[in-house]
C-alpha cells in the first residue's frame, strides 16, 4: 500500500511538473508570437470590444526573392475563406496570367496580368502612371487588395507574402510533408537557382541566335539553365527542396501547365497545415518563428490571427472547398494587345461576375 502511495505521489508530481512545463511553454509562446508577429508587420493594436467577425479571408502569396529572376513576381496566389459560423474553408488559386485592369492616375486604361501586382506595391515607380498610391495611403496592400475583390467577390482582411527559401525552412522545420500524388510526372525544364542568365559555355555574340533557338526550345539553347525532375504517384515525402520543386513545376508533359501546379500548391498548404495542427509539432513552432522573422511579410491583425488560431482545435470540423480557376471552368486563353499569352474569364475582360457567383456558392451555408 505504501508502494502504491508513493507511486501515486510520484505520477502526481510528474503531471503537475509536466502541466506546469505546458503552461510554460504556452506563456512563453504566447509572448514569442507576439514579438514574431510584430516583426513580421502583423498589427498589434489594444483590444477592442466589437462584434465578432463571422469571415477571415488572407491573400497568400509565393514569390522568387531577390535572387530570382522576377524576384517579386507572384507565381502563386492563393485566397483562402475561413467562415467560423458555417464551419467551411474555401481556397482559390488564382492564376498569374489572369489579366486585370488596374487604376491609372491620366484615367488611360491599363491592363496588367495579376502577377504583377505585388510587385507594382513594391515599386510604383516602375509604371508611374498607375494609382498605387491612392490605394496604399492607408493599407500598404490596398491594391492588390483591391484587384482581388473585383475577382472574387471577398473583402480581403490580410495577404501574407513568402519567398522560397522561407517556403523550404517551413517544409524542413517541420520534418518534410507527406503528399499524395495522383499521377507520376517528369520535367525537364525545371529552372536551377542562380543559372538563369549562363551561357553553356557559349560567347556574347552567339546570344542572339541562341534566343531565337531558344523560341523552339530552350533546352537546346541553354541546356546548363535547366534540370530533370520526376516524381511518383503515391505516397511521396517531401524535404523544402523536393516540396518547392513539386510546387513549381510547369513544364511536365503528363502534369504540366499552371492549373496543374496550382492544384499541387493546394496539396501542400493542406500537408504544411495539417502538421502544424498537430500537437507532436507544437516544439518546432518557435524555431519556426526565430528563422522565418526575415523572411516573411503581412499586414494582418494580431486579434484576427489569434482568432484563427483559437479555431485549431476544431480544425476537423471544418468543410474544406477548393477553386482553381482554369480554362476547364470560367476561364478562357487570350492575348493581350502587345502579345502577350493572358486569361480572361468566359464572359469577357474583366466581367467577374460567374467567378463571384461560384465562390458565393461554395461559401454559402447551403451548400
Amino acid at each position: 500500500m505504501r508502494l502504491n502511495r508513493k507511486i501515486s505521489l510520484w505520477l502526481g508530481w510528474v503531471s503537475a511538473g509536466v502541466g506546469l512545463l505546458i503552461i510554460l511553454s504556452l506563456v512563453f509562446l504566447s509572448y514569442r508570437s507576439i514579438l514574431f508577429f510584430k516583426n513580421i508587420g502583423v498589427k498589434v493594436k489594444e483590444k477592442v470590444i466589437k462584434k465578432p467577425k463571422q469571415t477571415y479571408t488572407v491573400a497568400m502569396l509565393g514569390y522568387g526573392g531577390k535572387n530570382h529572376e522576377g524576384g517579386y513576381l507572384t507565381d502563386t496566389m492563393i485566397v483562402a475563406h475561413i467562415n467560423y459560423k458555417s464551419k467551411k474553408a474555401l481556397l482559390v488559386s488564382i492564376p498569374r496570367d489572369l489579366w486585370v485592369k488596374l487604376p491609372t492616375k491620366s484615367k488611360e486604361p491599363f491592363s496588367a496580368k495579376i502577377n504583377t501586382v505585388y510587385q507594382l506595391q513594391l515599386f510604383p515607380e516602375t509604371f508611374p502612371d498607375v494609382a498605387v498610391k491612392e490605394y496604399t495611403k492607408t493599407d500598404k496592400s490596398g491594391l492588390l487588395k483591391k484587384v482581388l475583390k473585383n475577382i472574387t467577390g471577398l473583402d480581403i482582411d490580410a495577404y501574407v507574402a513568402i519567398d522560397f527559401d522561407a517556403f523550404e525552412t517551413i517544409i524542413d522545420t517541420l520534418g518534410g510533408v507527406q503528399i499524395e500524388i495522383e499521377h507520376s510526372f517528369e520535367d525537364k525544364e525545371y529552372p536551377i537557382e542562380g543559372k538563369q542568365n549562363d551561357l553553356c559555355g557559349k560567347n556574347e555574340e552567339d546570344l542572339e541566335e541562341l534566343e531565337k533557338l531558344a523560341t523552339e526550345s530552350v533546352l537546346l539553347a541553354f541546356p546548363c539553365r535547366y534540370e530533370t525532375i520526376n516524381f511518383s504517384a503515391g505516397t511521396n515525402f517531401l524535404n523544402g527542396e523536393e516540396a518547392l520543386k513539386f510546387a513549381r513545376s510547369r513544364h511536365s508533359e503528363q502534369d504540366g501547365g499552371d492549373f496543374a501546379r496550382a492544384k499541387r500548391q493546394q496539396l501542400i498548404i493542406e500537408a504544411v497545415v495539417n502538421k502544424l495542427l498537430s500537437p507532436l509539432y507544437f516544439p518546432k513552432i518557435p524555431g519556426l518563428m526565430d528563422k522565418l522573422e526575415t523572411q516573411i511579410e503581412t499586414d494582418a491583425l494580431y486579434q484576427d490571427l489569434t482568432t484563427v488560431l483559437k479555431q485549431a482545435p476544431q480544425a476537423k470540423q471544418y468543410q474544406l472547398k477548393k477553386l482553381i480557376l482554369s480554362t476547364d471552368n470560367l476561364l478562357i486563353n487570350d492575348l493581350s494587345a502587345d502579345g502577350q499569352y493572358i486569361l480572361i474569364p468566359k464572359k469577357g475582360t474583366n466581367d467577374w461576375g460567374k467567378i463571384q457567383t461560384k465562390i458565393k456558392k461554395l461559401t454559402s451555408k447551403a451548400n
